[in-house]
């Protein structure tokens, strides 16, 4: 399916939105929640699934949506469509401070790998799929690395991504990277989760068990401040109450 051609602007520094045009009849898909706010004759309605694909059929649907469902994703996908006869703005907003990032897919092979969290929006036509990696025993303890989403299509993606952003060229060379500060790769790349040095530095380190490690030629975009090391810093910080047994 050939994606809608969609317009946008990124607002704001830190703690930024995507504005996204729509021309009548288009449509974009989000993730449950993302909207901030829209213009009239917008409507928007959750369905199962991304909408690229109308031949998957129900059982299909349902296959595509236990598979985001295992990876704590919603099992719903918000479509919103201009139903009038204006161009009409919709926006959608990152969950936490740091940047959102717009991505052409034909300039990445028309597809892309991306962390389940990363994901904001997609121009309709883009499918949404569920990528895990290859080695099933590291994805207990692989953290955020294990489970990625898989964007296909020919048309604009937006990701949100922690803290500063930065975009890697690797020409066969080998990346070794913290879990959690992966936001998205090109499908060319060897992806995988290996061991973090000794288990005198897995267990002492601080880096994790598992660094995910990226091997070819592609594109790498990385994240200076995922979510999960801020959470942890902000339950670090919290003083327990005397009567706090846990």
């Amino acid at each position: 399916m050939i994606s809608h051609k969609i317009d946008y602007e990124i607002i704001g520094d830190d703690l930024q939105l995507v504005e996204i045009e729509l021309d009548p009849g288009e449509t974009v898909v989000a993730e449950a929640g993302a909207m901030c706010y829209m213009e009239d004759d917008l409507i928007f309605e959750a369905k199962f699934g991304d909408g690229a694909s109308q031949d998957k059929g129900f059982f299909g649907k349902v296959l595509d949506a236990g598979k985001r469902a295992l990876a704590g994703q919603s099992i719903f996908l918000t479509h919103f469509s201009n139903s009038g006869g204006k161009k009409r703005k919709v926006s959608f907003a990152a969950p936490y401070p740091g940047k959102i990032i717009s991505l052409n897919l034909n300039e990445f092979g028309n597809e892309i790998l991306c962390q389940k969290e990363s994901f904001l929006c997609a121009a309709l036509g883009t499918s949404i799929s569920v990528a895990f990696t290859k080695k099933l025993g590291a994805g207990f303890f692989g953290g955020e690395g294990f489970i990625l989403e898989k964007l296909n299509g020919d048309g604009l993606v937006f990701l949100h991504a922690g803290g500063t952003i930065v975009r890697r060229e690797l020409n066969g060379e080998t990346l070794r990277v913290d879990t959690g500060c992966l936001v998205a790769f090109t499908s060319g790349l060897e992806y995988d989760i290996e061991r973090a040095g000794n288990l005198k530095t897995m267990f002492l380190g601080g880096e994790g068990l598992f660094l995910a490690t990226l091997r070819g030629t592609g594109t790498v975009y990385l994240q200076s401040l995922p979510f999960s090391r801020l959470a942890e810093r902000i339950i670090a910080m919290v003083p327990r109450s005397p009567g706090d047994s846990n």
